[in-house]
């Protein structure tokens, strides 16, 4: 993932949308196709990065670097290095992301119901 220009039009946009609405703020912050699943997978509890990979088998070792990074910065994750050799790293959600857990559950029912009624309008066709 590459840096964008500070003056380029898709990140004045996105400056724009985030500065204007705390909706899309907190959107952007857990949005894309791997944060949420990323975040939902330290629900439970820490885990090493070795452990998130085997759960999510489909992402890539970078882009799963990448999103924890993000997710980090954005204080949404703690990262703690252990003294250990090997050294060991874990990932665990911070306090304001565990306040997250009721709405992307809210949310993933929505989804699931929406699901459903989709393929039931599909089939009727």
């Amino acid at each position: 993932m590459g840096k964008r220009k500070e003056s380029s039009t898709n990140m004045l946009n996105e400056s724009f949308i985030v500065a204007s609405c705390d909706l899309t703020y907190a959107v952007c912050k857990v949005g894309g196709r791997w944060k949420l699943l990323i975040l939902c997978r330290l629900e439970y509890g820490a885990l090493r990065f070795s452990e998130l990979r085997d759960q999510i088998k489909v992402i890539t070792e970078r882009m799963l670097t990448l999103q924890l990074r993000e997710l980090e910065r954005d204080g949404l994750v703690k990262r703690t290095v252990y003294a250990e050799v090997p050294p060991r790293v874990t990932y665990e959600l911070t306090e304001v992301a565990k306040e997250l857990i009721p709405i992307w559950a809210q949310l993933s029912q929505w989804g699931n119901k929406h699901r459903k009624l989709l393929h039931e309008h599909e089939v009727s066709e």
